[in-house]
């Protein structure tokens, strides 16, 4: 089978990596050749369009930043849907708008192929790993047909739904824990301004009943350490998923009032100049307001970590 791979950054060269692993022929385009390098070495053909990789290709599988660019690849001069064969499909693991996926299901299907949202969890370990979980919208049998190349790279890949049901779904989960980090640093920066040690309230309270479940497993890799470089998912790219779960919320009359605050407190950090540093750095802004700087030491929080 030959399998088109669109999108070659963080993300997607992790998974292209993988699908190539898989034993599946692999066609793949970037815009910048260099992302490919590897790829190409083993064995990997490069297509100069996404029309090009869309013509040799069984099924194309695109990762990209977001609406914009996934509009552009598909519908663009040269994109996918001047290239593919009757029949095929795309599989967009982007995060991506409900409105925008359900457009280009409508556009696909009227050229006789079709489009699959199949946005992706795990980040970039994940991507590396295989361990990613894909919700997929879509027709069923669409879905079901490609299964089979969605398996070759996520070991939790699901249907949810009708086309658009997949980046519901992802926008809520990505929404939901961006609410909860907004959450803990408010009620983290309470405790340690009250008194109580990092290490100690932390420790105290992953023991609670909301902590036994690991909800505050969330803050061992930057807010505990106060590291926040390199970033493991960038900033910028997190204040767009949020901007997309809450324009959801709009078009769906569904108040929002917590998603929107911290909408605006991502905005304020990447009006720091802080785009590139990690999604969870506008934890930091709190940290200003409670008058609090938190930063433990890795190993004790290891040794924490290891104790269960």
């Amino acid at each position: 089978m030959r399998i088109a791979f669109i999108g070659l950054g963080t993300m997607g060269g992790r998974m292209a990596t993988n699908v190539q692993k898989s034993g599946a022929e692999l066609v793949v385009h970037d815009m910048h050749r260099q992302a490919a390098g590897t790829l190409i070495q083993n064995g990997a053909i490069w297509a100069d369009s996404p029309k090009a990789a869309a013509a040799q290709a069984d099924a194309i599988l695109m990762s990209l930043p977001g609406p914009m660019e996934v509009t552009a690849v598909c519908t663009g001069e040269g994109g996918v849907l001047e290239g593919m064969k009757p029949g095929t499909a795309v599989m967009d693991l982007t995060t991506n708008s409900p409105t925008v996926v359900r457009r280009l299901h409508a556009e696909f299907a009227a050229k006789g192929v079709h489009f699959l949202d199949c946005p992706v969890s795990g980040g970039p370990a994940g991507a590396g790993s295989g361990k990613l979980a894909i919700w997929v919208g879509g027709d069923k049998a669409v879905f079901e047909a490609n299964k089979p190349v969605l398996d070759r790279f996520a070991d939790q890949v699901r249907y949810v739904g009708e086309i658009g049901a997949g980046s519901v779904a992802k926008l809520t989960h990505n929404c939901a824990g961006y609410v909860i980090q907004t959450a803990l640093a408010e009620v983290f920066t309470m405790g340690v301004k009250g008194g109580v040690d990092p290490l100690a309230l932390w420790e105290a309270v992953r023991q609670g009943a909301l902590g036994r479940r690991r909800t505050f497993d969330g803050l061992v890799d930057q807010f505990l350490p106060g590291k926040f470089d390199p970033p493991a998912f960038a900033l910028r790219l997190a204040h767009k998923d949020v901007t997309l779960a809450t324009q959801l919320g709009r078009e769906l009359g569904v108040p929002m009032r917590l998603a929107n605050l911290v909408l605006e407190e991502m905005t304020e950090a990447r009006n720091r100049g802080w785009d590139n540093r990690d999604s969870r750095s506008p934890m930091l802004l709190q940290e200003e307001r409670a008058g609090v700087q938190i930063a433990v030491d890795p190993t004790a929080i290891k040794r924490v970590i290891d104790q269960g």
